[in-house]
């Protein structure tokens, strides 16, 4: 494999080189209708010069010859913009493939990545990798490369033409090629990393915007709209900024380059002119070195334009391949990212797990140096109910974390069933847990589909019993289509409790033996909650349920109590214990039911 560590130009395209061999039959395609197509347009000036010679002859005009000449002009120049058309078609597919083939590697990396990767990292700026970065490459990969590949053998197959023309003519090349690859070559050093900046302001911009809208009603709620916009304007203004000075130096490429190529082929036309002068006068006899005919010139002229649009093409769109190059930097970062760690090779993957849980003496801290959970020690029995509860930011959310390892200990040792966790595959450790979080998710689709997600055999009758523990039922039965009722992005057709009480027929369905609940009630009414907390007790039977809770009255019945405090669990017991200590258990209750 390449380095992925990407930056380097020619790694970035060698590596996009890669994914055009995968379907390298439609590439193979598209190199053979390239090169017919500009084969047959590279004949074309040689009958147009054959044509002119014949019109110019000392012998008078030979209609005849230029009649053929023109004809097979013609029809070269028509079977090749005929390849051109079905080249063009060609490439869009193969572009389509490998955009496909990136964006799903991407997105399935995506799937694998550890959450430390998604808290370090804006959704915004996400997205735009996915969608603008990829789009980007697609149109790079679907005209640019079109344009390059049939600029290769122009450049090639004209200078063998314009060799067997006129050797002489050539060396205005040798002068002004060296010069505009050299210019490219520095600009193209200078713009790069203005293109990186370009897609990392485009990306803090739309992880700006994500968070924004997302807190629509916050910001309306605290009248913040015009500071939020001021805000963005600021991260709009510094997106364009960073398009323009792109965009700007990028442009300068083309034209310079352009006039440079328009400079040779002014010399060539005076030179050529120069030489036929002579040739027609005697001075350069016929078979040297030096003679050629107004045909000649003609052609070399027209071969020398070809010869120049390529490079012009090129420098045109020098920016546009820097662009690229940029956007799949950004892309294969994240494809190369490192997933999890795999499971040890020797993990055993939990089938039957009873909800025996141990913590004993964990340390954990999200940034080297500064921990947050301090010697953590618990013993969850099976079908036990352990609550946490604690200031914000005591690490209560932590605990769960390290439970179903989306992060590891930094010290110390988790066991379920008497077995180590980083012994169990991660997949059989998070199965066997059911969590309903405080922020409740939910997708585009029916209720059931939502209602399902965590176990799609489930039947209906096994949805509606879920949803009747939940007190949703009812709820779903008024509506015009049922549990068939099409939920809109994240259910925003429907009332913040009434998605958490989907979220919780949701975590009534899986037959896991461990339930993680994260204020799983705290979008309902007390009256609500009190009904929910009846059922939930039934279904919680013979589970291990740990709850993390805020509000008291929903951990009154739990086995266990823990209370944190910086990391710390500065008390361990039962509501009436925990009362009769009268610490800051107890100091919390009464705050609330006093």
């Amino acid at each position: 494999m390449l380095n992925k560590k990407a930056g380097n130009g020619k790694r970035i395209f060698l590596r996009l080189f890669q994914y055009i061999l995968k379907f390298w039959y439609l590439a193979l395609i598209a190199l053979l209708f390239s090169l017919l197509s500009n084969y047959l347009a590279l004949l074309g000036p040689r009958y147009l010069g054959n044509a002119i010679d014949a019109i110019s002859s000392p012998k008078g005009v030979q209609m005849d010859i230029v009649f053929t000449n023109f004809i097979y002009m013609l029809i070269c120049y028509s079977i090749s913009a005929v390849v051109s058309y079905l080249l063009t078609v060609i490439m869009v597919q193969l572009s389509q493939k490998i955009t496909y083939l990136m964006r799903k590697q991407l997105f399935e990396n995506l799937t694998v990545l550890p959450v430390s990767y998604f808290d370090t990292h804006p959704t915004g700026d996400i997205i735009s990798r996915i969608s603008y970065d990829i789009d980007t490459v697609n149109a790079t990969l679907s005209t640019d490369l079109v344009q390059v590949l049939g600029s290769l053998y122009t450049v090639i197959g004209s200078l063998y033409f314009m060799f067997i023309i006129s050797k002489p003519l050539i060396l205005v090349f040798a002068i002004t090629v060296p010069i505009s690859i050299l210019f490219t070559k520095l600009k193209a050093k200078k713009i790069q990393p203005l293109f990186r900046k370009r897609s990392r302001k485009l990306g803090e911009m739309n992880g700006y915007a994500e968070e924004m809208l997302s807190g629509t009603k916050t910001i309306g709620a605290y009248d913040r709209s015009v500071i939020m916009t001021q805000r963005f304007d600021e991260k709009n203004k510094e997106a364009v900024d960073a398009y323009y000075d792109a965009d700007y130096y990028g442009a300068i490429i083309g034209p310079s380059v352009n006039f440079i190529n328009n400079l040779s082929i002014s010399l060539v036309m005076i030179f050529g002119g120069i030489l036929y002068l002579f040739s027609q006068n005697g001075t350069v006899l016929a078979g040297s070195l030096w003679f050629i005919t107004l045909g000649g010139v003609t052609q070399f002229v027209m071969y020398s334009r070809k010869f120049a649009g390529p490079i012009n093409e090129f420098a045109n769109i020098i920016s546009e391949f820097q662009s690229a190059f940029t956007a799949a930097e950004r892309i294969f970062r994240i494809i190369d990212e490192k997933p999890e760690p795999a499971d040890k090779q020797n993990a055993i993957a939990v089938t039957n797990a009873t909800g025996d849980v141990k913590i004993e003496h964990v340390n954990f801290g999200y940034v080297p140096g500064k921990t947050i959970l301090h010697d953590l020690n618990l013993h969850a029995k099976p079908g036990q109910t352990v609550a946490i509860v604690g200031p914000t930011g005591a690490g209560k959310t932590t605990i769960i974390n390290l439970l179903m390892r989306f992060y590891d200990v930094n010290a110390g040792k988790i066991f379920l069933d008497t077995t180590e966790i980083e012994d169990i595959t991660r997949d059989s450790l998070r199965g066997a847990y059911t969590m309903v979080l405080q922020d409740t998710w939910l997708f585009y689709g029916t209720i059931f589909e939502n209602i399902t997600y965590g176990r799609e055999d489930a039947t209906m009758e096994e949805v509606v019993q879920a949803a009747k523990a939940a007190k949703i039922h009812s709820f779903i039965e008024r509506l015009p289509d049922g549990y068939q009722t099409i939920l809109s992005d994240d259910g925003v057709n429907i009332s913040k409790g009434q998605k958490q009480l989907i979220t919780i027929a949701r975590a009534m369905l899986p037959r896991s033996p461990m339930l993680i609940l994260d204020e799983a009630t705290s979008n309902v009414d007390s009256r609500t909650e009190i009904r929910i907390q009846e059922a939930m007790s039934a279904l919680m039977q013979n589970r291990t349920c740990f709850v993390i809770a805020h509000r008291l009255s929903t951990i009154l019945n739990a086995d266990t109590i823990l209370v944190i405090k910086d990391g710390n669990v500065i008390e361990q017991g039962n509501h009436t214990e925990l009362l009769k200590q009268n610490g800051f258990y107890a100091s919390l209750y009464n705050a609330q039911f006093s």
